[in-house]
């Protein structure tokens, strides 16, 4: 990439970002995060009872049931909002590759999701003023918080790229993205698993390691794998190379 796509490719995210800030969808999503993060740490894991100066169960616990539904809502306009207006195919015979737009778009939205965790901070400075917790799973609970933000995100990018519908694009992608996190939950692996043979046990300890929550869960508890790292970054290479396969279809 040389010195004028990047150029065109900030253009294009500055737009796209843009977008986000000038539409009050954006900040009631933005509020509705903060209330579920906030109310769910203090309601229901009970932040303040716990006696404990941590954030893996009372906090970041529920950040995957939360992009389950939210991520969807941010990413399903990506590629569903210029479908209905038609201007994707002007987007697309731009001076610039699909791909760029791709992660121009992309990117953007990751935006708004890294801005969503940072509102987040002042739970960490009350952790830090109640005692003295272990830095380590707190950094990487926020890693861990936002790769899967981003993975769901992906996965919405793909379902965009195939539908003009942003209500079709949030339903699916929720229910992709629901499906992904319950094939890994403990409780429910464990309940699978239950009386099961060898093998079958084996075949879903092996779907279950394709969810995110598989993979979140050991970061969220301060255990940071690059092998987590790495699905989760494969998990939204595979996702924008569907986006990209979605684009094409749409132009033959």
């Amino acid at each position: 990439m040389n010195q004028n796509d990047i150029q065109k490719v900030w253009a294009l995210y500055k737009r796209e970002f843009l977008s986000y800030v000038n539409s009050p969808v954006l900040y009631v999503i933005l509020v509705i995060f903060l209330l579920a993060t906030m109310g769910f740490a203090f309601l229901f894991g009970r932040f303040l009872d716990s006696n404990n100066a941590s954030l893996g169960q009372a906090f970041f616990f529920w950040h995957p049931w939360i992009y389950v539904v939210l991520a969807p809502a941010v990413g399903m306009r990506l590629w569903s909002e210029e479908h209905r207006l038609g201007t994707i195919e002007l987007l697309l015979t731009m001076p610039i590759s699909p791909w760029h737009a791709i992660l121009a778009k992309f990117k953007a939205a990751a935006t708004v999701w890294f801005i969503a965790l940072a509102l987040t901070m002042p739970i960490v400075f009350t952790v830090f003023y109640l005692g003295e917790p272990d830095r380590g799973p707190i950094i990487t609970g926020y890693v861990a918080s936002y790769f899967y933000a981003l993975g769901c995100l992906a996965v919405t990018s793909a379902v965009s790229a195939f539908t003009r519908s942003q209500v079709v694009c949030f339903i699916v992608s929720v229910a992709v993205c629901l499906t992904l996190t319950l094939i890994g939950y403990p409780g429910i692996v464990d309940f699978v698993v239950h009386g099961l043979p060898g093998w079958g046990e084996a075949v879903v300890r092996f779907i279950s390691y394709l969810s995110f929550m598989d993979h979140f869960y050991e970061m969220s508890k301060g255990i940071f794998v690059v092998r987590d790292v790495l699905y989760f970054i494969s998990v939204i290479v595979v996702a924008l190379l569907v986006t990209a396969s979605g684009l094409r279809s749409k132009r033959a």
